[in-house]
């Protein structure tokens, strides 16, 4: 049964409930297997994305062929991730942050949503700015401007535009709806991968059949330990979807049934990722022929070409691609997790502009001072204390609820209540969480440990779980 009768979307407590954070009956859903699909789509084909594909084929010493089968294990293995915390949430039409009330409490949830919402705050500003180097690569290649330096807060008066831009069209989108960004989702998706494939075969034009024997080489190549470097590809695309994995619910929502969300997930992830790791392993080669040297970073490979309409189109598509990971890793998870805070009195849409102010701030003194100052460490701090909270998610929903939730009871401070627990906290999730949060925290600080860092985020979510359990098991 995918949707049980007793999902109730009448209200609740004001503390607790708004109509963003109720229920939604399968009535109102409309997304399928291909929105999700498109979801996981938009995420891989970043900027960043397509350079971590490219990279990963020339970092860890594998040959071509470990490397490519470490990407297809590490994608099944995010599908199965993203399966477990999107079963509830399509069952039930709950969000992430409406979830994490059973486990943590009706009022310690608020812990988890707002650990998550900092941190998607913090990477919406930075991916802002950096979708806004986009627009503005278009601007001055448009109009023939020629690129300058300095400016306010390191940022040129074409910077500027270009960032007003991007910041504009995502809270102009987000205001629009659910469906709307859906749509945006599924155009973006299809785009990017046609603009991608013109342009391998653009490079497989130019540089002839030398491109075949260079990718021969990356595929014949590769030295060092087999073992510690097919785990470090593994560990390093798993961390890369790390954020998105906890609060999958926010999308699986929208969707009628588990099995269109598995079908997404399977084109999406370990499908999806190996043809874009292909395409970024094709690229690189290419450049490697043509420019002697192996580029994994797609601007850089579009200058060299230096053909005008290529570089506006590659604008277009880096411009799409870097909204699309914004909506779904961090604006709309932000929107949420701040409604959370105050239901009563913040929306998903107010939530979603008080994300979009503070990031604007942050994207903007990105160049100047944030990027200089060492902030990833912090963020990256916050990112570990997720891991045991995903693990203590899933441990609650299948092993100590059974699967079986009582969504009425989410929505109320009435000290009987399911989730009410101790004044609202459940204090053997809490426990749980600071003890699996010192390894995962400590693979971020402790020399020791980072070696296990890639794995850190894996490590650290099963031992909230299993923590988590145990505590559960002494009442």
């Amino acid at each position: 049964m995918d949707h049980p009768d007793f999902i109730q979307t009448s209200g609740g407590d004001p503390s607790l409930y708004n109509e963003d954070l109720a229920p939604i009956p399968n009535s109102q859903r409309n997304w399928g297997a291909f929105e999700i699909f498109n979801v996981w789509n938009n995420d891989i084909q970043s900027l960043f994305g397509y350079t971590l594909a490219a990279s990963l084929f020339l970092t860890y010493g594998l040959n071509g062929w470990l490397t490519f089968t470490a990407i297809i294990v590490s994608g099944l293995l995010v599908m199965w991730l993203v399966n477990l915390s999107g079963r509830p949430s399509v069952r039930y039409g709950i969000p992430y942050a409406v979830m994490a009330r059973s486990a943590m409490g009706v009022k310690g949830a608020r812990f988890p949503a707002l650990v998550r919402g900092i941190v998607a705050i913090f990477w919406y500003g930075v991916q802002t700015y950096f979708a806004s180097t986009a627009v503005a690569l278009a601007i001055h290649a448009l109009f023939g401007i020629a690129h300058g330096s300095g400016g306010f807060l390191g940022l040129t008066g074409i910077d500027w535009i270009a960032y007003i831009i991007v910041a504009g069209f995502q809270i102009g989108l987000f205001l629009m709806g659910i469906e709307w960004v859906g749509k945006f989702l599924n155009w973006a998706g299809p785009f990017v991968y046609l603009v991608m494939i013109a342009l391998a075969l653009m490079i497989w034009y130019q540089a002839g059949n030398g491109i075949w024997a260079e990718i021969g080489t990356i595929f014949q190549g590769g030295e060092g330990s087999s073992v510690a470097g097919f785990v470090a590809v593994v560990g390093t695309m798993v961390a890369y979807f790390a954020a998105v994995i906890i609060n999958f619910g926010d999308f699986s929502r929208f969707v009628k049934t588990e099995t269109q969300m598995r079908a997404g997930n399977f084109w999406g992830l370990p499908v999806s990722m190996a043809f874009f790791s292909f395409i970024a392993l094709f690229i690189t080669a290419g450049a490697v022929v043509l420019f002697g040297e192996r580029l994994t970073d797609p601007t850089a490979i579009v200058e060299r070409v230096d053909n005008l309409a290529l570089t506006l189109i590659a604008a277009v598509t880096f411009f799409a691609a870097t909204v699309g990971i914004n909506l779904v890793a961090n604006f709309i998870p932000a929107a949420y997790d701040i409604a959370n805070m105050a239901p009563a009195k913040i929306s998903a849409r107010t939530g979603g502009l008080i994300t979009a102010g503070i990031a604007f701030v942050i994207g903007a003194l990105w160049v100047s001072l944030i990027s200089s100052i060492g902030i990833a460490g912090f963020v990256d701090t916050l990112g570990a204390i997720l891991a045991p909270l995903y693990g203590i998610l899933i441990a609650d929903y299948y092993a100590v609820q059974k699967r079986q939730l009582r969504v009425d009871q989410m929505f109320t401070e009435d000290p009987a209540g399911a989730y009410y627990y101790d004044r609202g906290w459940n204090r053997r999730a809490i426990l749980a969480v600071g003890l699996a949060a010192l390894f995962s925290v400590g693979t971020v600080w402790l020399p020791a440990l980072q070696a296990l860092s890639g794995f850190g985020w894996l490590i650290g979510a099963v031992l909230g779980g299993v923590l988590y359990i145990l505590l559960c098991g002494r009442r």
